[in-house]
Formats: structure tokens, sequence, C-alpha cells
């Protein structure tokens, strides 16, 4: 994907689309995203979740997820320290465990890690194998695509809006 490819999916991008263009797709090599459909149902969840590629950090200071034990969140300062990085916002101690584990990093003592822009994009394609959405892509089960990733219909709007302007530069 060419950097002009990315920021007609993303138009906010700006700049970014330079910076995230080949990291994108080496990470959707890697993990087998590889269809349009599914390349472009990605590309649409990553728009929202990060704010057309500006944020690889949430922007709360993650305080909610503190003693969140469902995220892994155990210890004091867990919330903060493990909130949502990642063009997909992995969040909570459990989940950068299994990410890192994934990825070949130690996000456990080094949890910005997930934040540079090779492994924001790895971590959304990680995530996106290790929960079996490319067969929801494939058939347009966009809402199902949603719930898997934000375990509710967070954005459904926004996120729809993404794919239908993702697909047109597809040729979908």
């Amino acid at each position: 994907m060419t950097p002009q490819m990315l920021l007609q999916c993303m138009p906010y991008a700006g700049t970014q689309a330079v910076t995230f263009a080949q990291p994108l797709t080496d990470a959707m090599r890697e993990f087998g995203i590889e269809t349009q459909k599914q390349q472009s149902a990605f590309l649409s969840q990553l728009c929202h979740e990060s704010g057309s590629l500006r944020y690889t950090e949430e922007i709360a200071d993650g305080s909610a997820y503190d003693g969140r034990a469902d995220l892994g969140n155990t210890q004091p300062g867990d919330g903060p320290r493990y909130k949502g990085r990642g063009l997909i916002q992995i969040t909570g101690r459990a989940n950068y465990r299994q990410c890192g584990n994934a990825l070949g990093l130690d996000l456990i003592s080094e949890p910005s890690l997930l934040a540079l822009p090779a492994n924001a994009c790895r971590s959304a394609a990680w995530f996106w194998k290790s929960k079996a959405l490319n067969g929801l892509a494939e058939t347009d089960k966009f809402g199902s695509l949603t719930k898997a990733i934000n375990g509710g219909y967070n954005g459904l709007d926004d996120r729809i809006g993404h794919w239908l302007r993702i697909r047109k530069v597809y040729g979908l």
C-alpha cells in the first residue's frame, strides 16, 4: 500500500500516511489480512480506533482500568501502565502479555513499545488474526467485527462510514 492510497482510505491521516503505509502493509502480510474485503474492513476499524492513525496511545490516563481483573490488571497502577495502545488499542496487563508473546516484545516491562508505528500495526494485525476476523470481513458482517474489536457497537456509524469510503478506494 502506498502512502497515497492510505491517504485516500484515511483522508485525515495527513503525514501519518507516510509513516504508516509500509508498516501496515507489512503487518497485513505477516498476519494474513490479504483480500480487498479483509483489508478494507481492517483499515476502517483502525481508522476509527486510532483517529485516522493520529493516536497510538489512548488519550485517557488509563486509571479507569485500575483493578480490572478481567484485563489482568491486578497490581496497583496497572490501569495507566497498560492503557490502550496500538492501532486497535490493546488494553490490560493480560492482553499486553499475550500480544508481547506473539510479537516477541517485552510489553510487560516496556508497554510504551506498543505505541511505536511498526508495533502498533503489528499488534492490530495480530489482534485481528487472533480473533479470526477475516471470516467476518469476507461475509460483510461489519457489526460483528465491531463487537469483536470493541466489545459492543461503540462508534458503529463512524466505523461504517470509514468502511464504505475505504471499500470504494479498493473498488468494492
